[in-house]
Order: C-alpha cells, then sequence, then structure tokens
C-alpha cells in the first residue's frame, strides 16, 4: 500500500524548491527569490512605504528578513527613497527588472510543466480555503 504523504510535507517541500529554484536563478542578478519580491512589491506602486512592503509580504518572511531584502534592494540600487521609509523602483532597477522578468517566466513555465490550468486552479483555491478555514479559527 502506498502511503500519501500529507499536505504540510508537499507544502514545505514545494516552498523549498521554489525558493531554491529561484535563489538559484536570481543569484546573477544579486538577488534572492525575498529581494525579487520586495521589488514586485514596490514596482506595483510608484512610491510605496516599508511598512505598506512588510504587510504585502508578511506571509512570506519575518520582519528581519524583509528588511534585510529591502535593504539589499537599496544597496544594490533597485530601488531608492524617495522619502522617509518610502520605496521607489529606479529607472536602472525597472529595467533590470525586466530582465529578471525572462528568467522568472522560465521559472513559471518549468513549475508548472505537466499541469493544466484547471489542476493549478484547484489547487491554488485549495489551500487559500485551507488557508481561511485555519485562520478563522485564531
Amino acid at each position: 500500500m502506498i502511503v500519501m504523504r500529507p499536505i504540510g510535507y508537499w507544502l514545505n517541500r514545494t516552498d523549498r524548491a521554489i525558493t531554491d529554484y529561484m535563489n538559484d536563478t536570481l543569484a546573477e542578478f544579486g538577488l534572492t527569490r525575498l529581494a525579487w519580491q520586495v521589488l514586485n512589491a514596490v514596482r506595483d506602486g510608484k512610491d510605496i512605504s516599508d511598512i505598506e512592503v512588510r504587510d504585502v509580504l508578511v506571509a512570506n518572511a519575518d520582519t528581519a528578513d524583509l528588511d534585510s531584502a529591502i535593504t539589499l534592494t537599496l544597496t544594490d540600487g533597485w530601488v531608492s527613497r524617495p522619502g522617509p521609509e518610502r520605496l521607489a523602483l529606479t529607472a536602472d532597477g525597472l529595467e533590470r527588472l525586466g530582465k529578471v522578468g525572462e528568467h522568472i517566466d522560465t521559472f513559471r513555465e518549468i513549475s508548472v510543466a505537466g499541469i493544466s490550468d484547471d489542476e493549478y486552479r484547484t489547487a491554488v483555491s485549495v489551500l487559500e480555503r485551507m488557508t481561511k478555514n485555519l485562520e478563522a479559527r485564531r
């Protein structure tokens, strides 16, 4: 009899696989998965606060790791500070982010190979409902 591993096992293993693959892919750009997520949060707003970035990414990392990722994007010139505790993509950061996007597109193709759109939507929907069920009980 084949025993199915529990969902927690697959959630943790999938997250690790995503992080490892993305970190390897993004290393040539001096980025990590989390720094890339910070850049995407900043890209979605013309000028966004550190607090807003942390709120968007609260499920992805703790505050210390998010602050490190924000610092990395500042140090490497991806973003600047147009005001106190505010972040905005630099022109260079926006240009480089376009190049990173090509690698991310390849990552996405690899990660969903053999998975139909319906299967993907179902998986996301199930995980969303499980999360809401558990968060409602806290």
